[in-house]
């Protein structure tokens, strides 16, 4: 991957300023250079924006941002977005460049897990979603292809303390009628798990559950994510993209703290844990 131009900046500068030195003295076009001021006006969080949402950021198109990426001399839009993590110092110990893909990978999670704790300092969001999962009677959670599988973990726990949760993770047309099946026992609120790509069929399942009357609560890979127009409540999780199929341990983290702001909801969680571990002892369930 080529590294572009300006990777002898002096150390200290801010990744603004750096930014601003990436661009200094290249004849951009009008659109190039509503990208360049997007980027420096957001340099804190473009290490975790795609290039579609970096592009609906600037008002431009998704092959534009590739385009200027190319033109400053990498060899897209995942190349330079690595270069602007490296920009500001992360004080780890970590700072220099990974050489090896692997590395990269693991340390652009690294990335997306501190910019997630970034988020979390406004707890707000979450508890509110917290809330609404321990009060839905059903609880059902939707996530389908590469989203099934932090759905699938999400109710395995959520049904140790929730008294009913509704696992659909299968598309097709009866995915509808479980909606609709949900709604009809009680359900208020559904939770989504929504990562890339996203399946057209989402989209019209959360716009179904809507149109029933249920609150829609996701975890997305990003604010400008498909699916933020068909969620009330959105709660976004960067993935990784430095590797040949997506990393996903930032949404997988933000699932399980919303499990613990649902517990923190439900007055008798704790209880019912301490049931299921007397059970369990009895029945010798575990090895450990």
């Amino acid at each position: 991957m080529s590294e572009g131009a300006g990777t002898d900046m002096p150390a200290g500068v801010g990744a603004s300023a750096r930014l601003h030195q990436l661009f200094e003295g290249r004849r951009l076009t009008p659109t190039q250079r509503r990208i360049a001021h997007c980027l420096v006006r957001r340099a804190a969080d473009v290490p975790f924006l795609s290039s579609v949402e970096l592009a609906r950021l600037a008002g431009v198109s998704q092959p534009s941002v590739t385009r200027f990426a190319i033109a400053l001399g990498f060899d897209g839009y995942p190349g330079l977005r690595s270069h602007v993590r490296r920009l500001e110092p992360t004080g780890t110990g970590l700072d220099q460049a990974p050489n090896h893909p692997y590395q990269q990978a693991v340390q652009a999670e690294i990335d997306n897990l501190r910019h997630l704790a970034s988020l979390l300092a406004d707890p707000g969001p979450v508890e509110r979603a917290g809330r609404l999962l321990a009060a839905s009677r059903p609880l059902p959670v939707l996530g389908l292809r590469a989203s099934a599988a932090p759905a699938r973990g999400f109710s395995y726990f959520a049904a140790k303390v929730h008294p009913d949760v509704r696992l659909l993770d299968e598309s097709g047309s009866l995915l509808a009628d479980r909606i609709d099946a949900a709604r009809h026992a009680g359900a208020s609120a559904l939770l989504c798990f929504a990562l890339p790509r996203h399946p057209r069929e989402i989209l019209a399942a959360l716009s179904h559950a809507r149109d029933t009357g249920l609150t829609v609560i996701t975890i997305a890979d990003g604010t400008f994510a498909p699916v933020a127009a068909q969620s009330d409540l959105l709660l976004p999780a960067a993935v990784g993209t430095d590797l040949v199929f997506d990393t996903v341990s930032a949404p997988m983290l933000l699932g399980q703290v919303l499990l613990e702001a649902m517990c923190d909801a439900l007055p008798n969680a704790q209880a019912q844990l301490e049931e299921f571990d007397a059970r369990a002892a009895a029945r010798g369930l575990f090895v450990d």
